[in-house]
């Protein structure tokens, strides 16, 4: 077969796909590569712009303290050197000279003892202690300026700058900054707070001074705007728009057909009916073939679940007929017993022919509840079983034991057919070995889910008591409830005045 009867009997968006893979892709993936070489070399160049703005912010406000420090340096000099009565006056008129310095400060002793003050200065704490020549910065602990201390010969002199001068001195060196603080250790002041979040800045941090003080300043991080990308990668973004057409031709051409053939299907209903198909579903001749088909094969379908619906009702009738001709048979059979029961001429054999009466009943019962519950397939219904099974033993008890109480506290649980069986049999022996023995002590049956596949049936009467198995009536007895509950594949669990034992049933619906 040859390529281009390959490619003819390719799907339609198939075809539309390779064909504009095989003819923009290429060029697309090449120009990409560039695109983004481009874009990476500019966001390198911007965020270079933006660090030596955050350089040149800090620089000038390194430069502020260092002007302070040096006009103070001088002045503080002066007065340590004269040492008159007002040093303070003294230094304050050297730096009366001096423009945009700080004239608010004190004078200490090489040992920190204050000497005197000028202006509103507020005197700071005694440390740090500096030498002469040294310099400390350090953050204000009320946030709202910065301290500076100048070590001379004989002494210190000490000074605030205010956090507005800072703010000045960054912003008229450069434009952009949007985040401005001062931080010394823990303790942080926002000089200027922009509406940017973190990750549209630049954050770097700058020291001042020879302290711990850092200067963190954050400036507008400018990348490539989306506009700049749409240009870069136009041919890419051609390709998409191809792809993109693609897709609404394939949506109009195949999607929406399809869509409407799948609510056709998903509106037939079997039986109501041939499939109603819709006859206009676009120029695409697969979906107009895929509808004619599935249409042939939907008829066949229907007619073969017919065919199969047919049979199963039959089978499900002749099942049906065949549990109600065993459950009449076990009636007549009960009928005959009970009849040849009450022609018999000694004790024993009305009794015996009583027993196998009650047995047969007790199968005939489980024939008529599983013949009732086969239409809905759940199992047969334990607590209507044992219900009825209750009281066809006491009107068919014997005459001393017309008077026996059966009590009855059961859970609505379902079981299989050979289960019930086996429960009805042994109720059916141990209440009629209570009736030939105990004829006036009540009899309790419970039965109580204990799992989601397990029920436990427990039957109290006085005269369930194990340890009397010598004789030879018990010894039988004995056999048959412990051969029934081999039957339900559990053990019996013998105590005084109660036997139990597990029954399989169906989960909880």
């Amino acid at each position: 077969m040859s390529a281009a009867e390959r490619f003819q009997r390719l799907p339609t968006a198939a075809k539309l796909f390779l064909i504009l893979t095989a003819a923009i892709l290429p060029i697309g993936l090449a120009l990409v590569f560039i695109g983004q070489a481009g874009i990476r070399e500019a966001n390198a160049a911007l965020d270079g712009r933006a660090h030596d703005r955050a350089r040149v912010a800090a620089s000038e406000i390194d430069s502020l303290v260092a002007r302070n420090a040096l006009a103070l340096r001088v002045a503080a000099a002066g007065a340590f050197r004269n040492r008159g009565s007002d040093m303070c006056s003294e230094a304050a008129q050297a730096l009366a000279t001096a423009p945009a310095i700080s004239r608010r400060f004190a004078l200490r002793s090489m040992d920190g003892t204050l000497i005197c003050t000028f202006g509103t200065f507020v005197p700071k704490g005694l440390s740090p202690l500096v030498a002469p020549g040294d310099i400390r910065v350090w953050l204000d602990p009320g946030g709202q300026e910065i301290d500076l201390r100048v070590g001379v010969v004989g002494g210190m002199v000490t000074a605030s700058l205010p956090v507005g001068e800072v703010r000045n001195a960054a912003v008229n060196s450069t434009s952009g900054i949007q985040f401005l603080a001062l931080q010394e250790r823990e303790a942080v002041s926002t000089i200027i707070q922009g509406s940017q979040g973190a990750d549209d800045l630049a954050l770097t941090e700058w020291p001042v001074g020879n302290g711990p003080l850092v200067v963190r300043i954050g400036v507008e991080r400018q990348k490539i705007t989306t506009i700049d990308r749409l240009l870069l990668l136009l041919p890419v973004l051609m390709w998409v728009a191809a792809a993109f057409i693609t897709w609404l031709l394939v949506t109009r051409l195949l999607i929406r057909p399809l869509k409407r053939l799948q609510r056709s299907v998903i509106n037939y209903q079997p039986g109501e009916g041939a499939i109603d198909l819709p006859s206009k579903l676009g120029p695409a001749t697969e979906i107009q073939e895929f509808r004619d088909a599935f249409a042939r094969a939907v008829t066949k379908v229907d007619e073969s679940e017919r065919e199969m619906a047919g049979a199963l009702e039959g089978q499900r009738r002749l099942v049906r007929e065949v549990h109600h001709r065993v459950k009449n048979n076990l009636q007549v059979v009960a009928s005959l017993l009970n009849i040849h029961g009450r022609g018999a001429s000694t004790a024993d054999a009305r009794a015996a022919y009583a027993g196998i009466s009650r047995r047969v009943g007790a199968l005939s019962i489980v024939h008529r509840n599983h013949y009732a519950e086969m239409e809905e397939n759940r199992g047969i219904a334990l607590r209507p079983l044992l219900s009825e099974l209750a009281a066809e033993l006491r009107a068919g008890a014997p005459e001393d034991a017309r008077g026996l109480r059966i009590d009855l506290d059961l859970d609505t649980v379902q079981t299989t057919q050979d289960a019930a069986i086996a429960v009805s049999f042994l109720v059916t022996e141990i209440v009629e070995f209570a009736m030939l023995y105990a004829p006036q002590d009540p009899i309790d049956v419970t039965l109580r889910r204990s799992s989601e596949l397990t029920a436990r049936l427990s039957i109290s009467s006085r005269v369930l008591v194990p340890e009397e198995a010598d004789q030879p009536v018990k010894l039988q007895f004995e056999r048959i409830i412990g051969g029934l509950a081999k039957q339900l594949r559990s053990s019996l669990d013998r105590t005084l005045g109660r036997y139990s034992v597990e029954i399989p049933v169906f989960p909880a619906p």
